[in-house]
């Protein structure tokens, strides 16, 4: 497992769960009336069926359906109502546990798939979830789910990280060349980074450099600290520790050197400040 900034491990990967996307309130619906084996509705006893034979985490009491919000819920519509509560609470939960507990952050969104495996935000936290634990396959595959689902392609570049997680660096340059236009400038630094990243691991720090240089001055004082952070290991790599040096020490003490918040899209993280 690789350390440090985003083509760093996997705690500290780009493009978690960041709720500033708006494209999730645009997406397509996941039920498909008319495929063979009913409508969602009528799907609806037999998948809350199957979430009884499994036990689901337990639910903080404290936790209400409406901390999620209002567009992630509307992705819920197609669920009866009862049905819909319990898998936005867990998807809540999900988003609230995934700083202390990733583990159980990804078991409330396995309860969550196993209540509504149609419905992209669903499919998209078991993603997101499983990249926070490393378990790039299965991210990769949710994702591509998620894509499908909803017709946005919104995680290019976690979908890319994946791919160098897999140790697959060519697929992950691939998916940056070919990312979709007009992608906002917090998704095309992190696709940066990524690719900065994939060509270390090829053994290509010039070209990393080169690709974190198409990003200079892209986006906040945020995107750029993570581009700089990412740039001082190039940096090292390349031997030039004088420059490395003077990089770092421009950049702001951390308020936390463990923690990396991530997002869960919709989900309100109580009391948290989120850097990303």
């Amino acid at each position: 497992m690789r350390s440090g900034q985003t083509g760093g491990g996997s705690r500290s990967r780009p493009g978690g769960f960041r709720g500033d996307s708006g494209s999730r309130t645009s997406r397509g619906g996941s039920a498909r009336p008319g495929r063979p084996g009913g409508s969602e509705r009528s799907r609806r006893p037999r998948e809350a069926e199957r979430a009884e034979r499994v036990p689901d985490p337990p639910i903080d009491p404290d936790v209400e359906a409406t901390d999620l919000d209002r567009a992630a819920r509307a992705r819920l519509r197609t669920l009866s109502k009862d049905n819909a509560e319990g898998v936005a609470k867990h998807l809540v939960m999900a988003g609230a546990l995934l700083d202390t507990d990733p583990q159980q952050a990804y078991a409330h969104a396995q309860a969550a798939l196993r209540r509504a495996g149609r419905v992209d935000v669903v499919r998209e936290a078991v993603a997101l979830t499983a990249y926070a634990l490393g378990n790039y396959a299965e991210a990769l595959r949710e994702l591509r789910t998620v894509r499908r689902l909803s017709g946005v392609d919104a995680h290019r570049a976690i979908e890319a990280d994946c791919e160098r997680g897999l140790g697959r660096p060519e697929r992950a340059l691939t998916l940056a060349a070919e990312a979709p236009p007009g992608m906002s400038a917090v998704d095309r630094v992190e696709l940066a980074i990524v690719a900065s990243g994939a060509r270390m691991d090829l053994g290509e720090p010039e070209a990393a450099l080169l690709t974190l240089d198409s990003v200079a001055g892209v986006g906040g004082p945020g995107e750029q600290i993570r581009v700089s952070e990412q740039r001082i290991n190039v940096l090292q790599a390349l031997g030039r520790e004088a420059e490395a040096a003077a990089l770092q020490a421009e950049l702001p003490e951390p308020e936390d050197d463990d923690v990396v918040f991530l997002e869960l899209p919709g989900v309100e993280h109580r009391g948290q400040d989120h850097p990303r």
